[in-house]
C-alpha cells in the first residue's frame, strides 16, 4: 500500500485508502491521519506536505484534502466481568468518542455510523449502525461489568471484520476499549488481521493493565492482535495504567479519526 511520510508529525493510514478510484482507474486514495507529537490532529495540510510511495517508488500527490467519505465504526467494549468498577469510565469514555464522532457537525461532515458491540461471552451487538448518537448513548448507558464473563475480542475481531467488509462505506474502522482479563476467543491473531486487510478497516485499541502475559495461546493472540493490527493497518494502540485515563484517550481518537485527509495520487498504467 501506498505510505506517506510527514517529517513533523506521526501519520496513520488507513488500509481502506488503497482502492482505485471509480472514475479515473490511474488514480488512488489514501486516507491519512496525521497528529503531533501529543496525539493532536494536525490541520492545514496541502500536497506539499505529503510524499507517497508504492512499490518503491514516489508517487504524484495530486489531491489533498479533508475526508468527508462516510466512515463506519464498529466499538467493541469489554463488559466482562474485568470491566468491575470501572463501568463510569468506561461509559465516559464511550461517550466522548461518540460526540466527537456523531456529534456538532462531524455527522453532517463524514457520515459517521456507530455501531457498539459487547464482548462478554460472545459478541453481542448492543447498538446497530447508527449516526444518532441518541441512540448510540442509549446503549452505552446499559454497559456494565457481566459477573463470572471473560472477553471474546479474537472472534469479535473476526465476525465485525466480516461484517464491515459487507457495508457499503468509503471508509471502516474497528476501534477496541479493553480491560486485562482472560481471553476466551478462538482465533489467532494472522487470522484477525489477515480479516482487518480483508475488510479495508483500520484498527485502534486503548487498553488499560499491561496486555504483556504470553500464555496461554489466547492471551498471546490477543496480545499479537494488539500490537499487529494496530501497526500493520494504521491504527494506534494507547496502552494505560489506570482506567480513568479512558475518557481522555478515546476523546483524543475521536478527533484524530474526525480529522482525516484525503490524498489522490497518480499512478502509472
Amino acid at each position: 500500500m501506498a505510505r506517506p511520510f510527514f517529517a513533523a508529525a506521526v501519520v496513520f493510514v488507513s488500509l481502506i485508502s488503497t482502492g482505485t478510484h471509480a472514475q479515473n482507474p490511474r488514480e488512488r486514495t489514501v486516507f491519512v491521519s496525521v497528529v503531533d507529537k501529543n496525539g493532536e490532529p494536525v490541520t492545514g495540510l496541502g500536497t506539499g506536505d505529503f510524499t507517497v510511495r508504492e512499490d518503491r517508488a514516489v508517487r504524484e500527490v495530486l489531491r489533498v484534502s479533508p475526508a468527508t467519505d462516510a466512515l463506519d465504526i464498529a466499538l467493541l467494549v469489554d463488559n466482562s466481568a474485568s470491566l468491575g468498577n470501572n463501568v463510569t469510565f468506561m461509559r465516559e469514555g464511550l461517550t466522548k468518542f461518540a460526540t466527537a464522532m456523531l456529534g456538532g457537525d462531524s455527522v453532517n461532515r463524514i457520515g459517521a455510523r456507530l455501531a457498539l458491540i459487547g464482548l462478554a461471552d460472545r459478541p453481542t451487538i448492543l447498538a446497530d449502525y447508527t449516526s444518532g448518537l441518541a441512540q448510540i448513548t442509549a446503549a452505552i448507558g446499559k454497559v456494565f461489568s457481566t459477573p463470572d464473563s471473560g472477553m471474546t475480542l479474537l472472534d469479535a475481531m473476526v465476525e465485525t471484520s466480516k461484517g464491515l467488509e459487507k457495508r457499503d462505506a468509503p471508509r471502516t474502522a474497528v476501534v477496541a476499549v479493553l480491560i486485562e482479563g482472560p481471553e476466551y476467543g478462538r482465533y489467532d491473531d494472522r487470522t484477525i488481521v489477515d480479516a482487518l486487510k480483508k475488510s479495508g478497516s483500520s484498527f485502534h485499541a486503548v487498553t488499560v493493565g499491561t496486555f504483556s502475559a504470553i500464555t496461554p495461546d489466547e492471551v498471546r493472540y490477543r496480545l499479537l492482535t494488539l500490537t499487529r493490527g494496530t501497526q500493520e493497518t494504521g491504527g494506534r494502540h494507547d496502552n494505560l495504567l489506570s482506567p480513568m485515563g479512558v475518557p481522555q484517550a478515546l476523546e483524543k481518537l475521536g478527533r484524530q479519526l474526525s480529522s482525516e485527509y484525503k490524498v489522490v495520487y497518480g499512478r502509472p498504467e
